[in-house]
């Protein structure tokens, strides 16, 4: 059975489940057409990490056709499993981690919420230092003073960058406390300003360099006669797999987004027109700029804000500056912040708000010293960030399996919320969910583990760690076959 939000209020508002952020949005409040969800995947792609996506598949060997073809390929698969997983956002207006309730149980679905909150705040805190980091450099343009390498430093940076650091934490926590409505705001506004910067962008490197440089005129070294030939498609289905899990994270908790929308349609035609086209987009800018880099300025410069830095006149540093910090911040709050609030939210829905679990994941994104991160010269941080994304696979096996092919689409709304009602399960928890996400997830550990250094490659089979390539398919896979025959052998309670 379900119940219209409107309904559902009566009875429940003291369950220790329920709260005003958790709670169903009404159909009054759900704001978010087709521009709205569209606006949501522009301005998320359009943003530093996507401008540089292009820049490891180009050194591995491809060519510039080939990687962008990648990017847009790993992004229209990802696409999938996400407007399927925000269906139970629009139909039913509930959150990530209450969607959870239904599958892990009301209790067990605090393990997906938190495994998912983790990367948000990891990656929140990346993002806020590079955004912290934009606006250092292009002061130092103004004052090159603070660039000093004798300034007086502090937790391993100097005071200008940590305050820097500091004053886009300050601008991302503002946000957070005006609420969601806000955040759609700052995505509408930023989703054409980026668009135009990035064509004229575009537009200024064609024109400095005459052309767009060497980089789209270098062959794949994958080629016949090149020195790696033969060998595409052992380097492709990592690329891709790669691919998938820079958002495979966001295609768990679309629900968060997808319950303010409309309708379906809006929805779907929302993310189809603004995540796939819009990556591969921001992803060519980034190749065809910086191959011009190479003619303009004599060497290959990937960092887009390294590149803006190379501008004198002050009027466009300063728009500059301005659309850097406009297409971080919008990413950042849609990308890594609105998630982790309503999963720290849902441990403790009467004591933890939206804005609260908001505050928690920006403290987080401090303590982890982001800059730290970054410096590590192996840079294995990123992939094991990417890398974990990419285990959260079995997660959307096992939501997916249980929304479609147990439930068909059917969920008891007002027992998402009920301590005894039919998603209790044993003591709050899935025990067949539970399994099939253990299940997903151990194959892909020991490549996991090789892929992050922790242990030496020898000590894997090869095997395990080809495995590890098709991570996000593998766990994904397993966990929804694994989820059904539990299903069967232990049916839901009505």
């Amino acid at each position: 059975m379900t119940q219209h939000p409107l309904d559902l209020q009566t009875g429940i508002e003291d369950s220790h489940l329920y709260s005003v952020d958790l709670a169903p949005v009404s159909k009054a409040d759900r704001k978010w057409g087709i521009w709205s969800m569209a606006a949501l995947w522009i301005s998320m792609a359009a943003c530093v990490p996507t401008y540089m996506l292009a820049s490891s598949l180009i050194e591995g060997g491809m060519n510039w056709w080939q990687a962008i073809l990648t990017v847009f390929l790993g992004n229209a698969i990802v696409l999938v499993p996400m407007v399927l997983n925000a269906h139970a956002g629009t139909k039913y207006g509930i959150p990530f981690p209450v969607f959870c309730r239904a599958s892990f149980g009301i209790n067990g679905a605090n393990i997906p919420a938190l495994m998912r909150a983790v990367v948000a705040c990891g990656w929140f805190g990346i993002q806020t230092w590079i955004g912290g980091m934009a606006i250092f450099k292009i002061t130092a343009v103004f004052f090159p003073s603070i660039n000093d390498p004798s300034a007086h430093h502090f937790l391993g940076i100097s005071s200008a960058q940590f305050g820097c650091f500091i004053l886009f934490w300050i601008i991302n926590m503002i946000v957070v406390i005006r609420g969601i409505d806000s955040i759609r705001v700052l995505l509408q506004i930023k989703a054409p300003l980026l668009i135009v910067l990035g064509l004229l962008l575009l537009a200024w490197a064609y024109r400095a360099a005459g052309g767009f440089g060497p980089i789209l005129s270098q062959p794949s070294l994958f080629d016949v006669g090149q020195q790696k030939a033969g060998q595409f498609w052992v380097f492709f289905f990592p690329s891709l797999t790669g691919m998938i899990g820079f958002w495979a994270t966001l295609s768990l908790n679309i629900p968060d987004f997808s319950r303010y929308a409309h309708t379906q349609k809006d929805q779907v035609v929302g993310q189809v027109l603004g995540l796939p086209l819009t990556m591969a987009l921001y992803a060519f800018i980034g190749v065809a700029v910086t191959s011009a880099t190479t003619i303009i300025y004599g060497t290959t410069i990937w960092d887009p804000v390294d590149v803006l830095t190379k501008f004198t006149n002050p009027a466009l540093l300063i728009i500059a500056m301005f659309a850097l910090c406009i297409a971080t911040l919008a990413t950042n709050l849609a990308a890594n912040v609105v998630s982790p609030a309503n999963d720290f939210a849902n441990l403790a829905p009467k004591h933890i708000s939206f804005r609260t679990g908001g505050i928690i994941t920006g403290i987080i994104g401090i303590l982890i010293m982001p800059w730290k991160l970054i410096a590590d010269p192996t840079g294995y941080i990123f992939v094991w960030l990417v890398g974990y994304s990419a285990l959260l696979g079995p997660i959307g096996g096992i939501l997916i399996c249980d929304y479609f092919a147990v439930r068909h689409k059917t969920l008891n709304l007002r027992d998402l919320y009920r301590s005894n009602g039919e998603y209790r399960y044993h003591g709050g928890f899935s025990l067949v969910a539970i399994t099939a996400l253990l299940a997903g997830i151990a194959p892909n550990v020991p490549g996991f583990l090789v892929a992050i250094k922790l242990v030496p490659a020898e000590s894997v089979g090869d095997f395990w760690r080809h495995l590890y390539d098709y991570s996000w398919f593998v766990g994904f896979g397993i966990s929804f076959v694994v989820y059904l025959l539990g299903r069967k052998i232990a049916p839901t309670r009505k």
